[in-house]
């Protein structure tokens, strides 16, 4: 249902974002006006555009919003993957979509310092703080496990 439901929408989003489709609605809502004289602009002809809008309005908010709260999750993923692959850059920036309004505006507000230092010609730092550690730090500053060793006394060996 869920995999339906997304390809629906996308199919959707992709159709409503072309031009032809704004220019058959605003075709359609043309064709409409057109008619008022000859249904004398009753409140029936007035029903069938306040109607027909609504309903469909209604509709895309759901299609459009599934849409974008995917590609937004899929953006999230893809640029928490660049962070944690650039070794330069500071791994405090992967999942801050999670934080406060005013977490995110503290760091905001630091890269755009940053951001103006930099187009003022003065070298780039790092945001303050101490930057977050990666896995792999945490792991290599890690003591040796203790394993026994071949002749069944315990030993400092290697992890596995």
């Amino acid at each position: 249902m869920e995999k339906l439901f997304n390809h629906f929408a996308n199919a959707t989003a992709k159709v409503a974002g072309r031009p032809w489709t704004f220019i058959l609605c605003l075709l359609l809502v043309g064709v409409w006006a057109v008619t008022g004289p000859l249904f004398r602009f009753s409140e029936s002809w007035q029903l069938v555009i306040n109607t027909g809008t609504t309903i469909i309005t209604f509709l895309m908010v759901f299609l459009i919003q599934n849409t974008q709260n995917r590609d937004a999750a899929a953006m999230h993923a893809k640029m928490d993957e660049l962070i944690y692959a650039v070794r330069k850059a500071d791994a405090r920036f992967i999942g801050i979509e999670h934080l406060t309004d005013k977490q995110l505006a503290a760091i905001l507000d630091e890269v755009e310092q940053r951001a103006l230092a930099i187009h003022a010609g003065h070298p780039a730092r790092a945001i303050t703080g101490k930057p977050a550690l990666r896995a792999e730090e945490i792991e290599a500053e890690q003591p040796p496990v203790a394993r026994p060793s071949k002749d069944g006394r315990a030993g400092r060996g290697k992890t596995p």
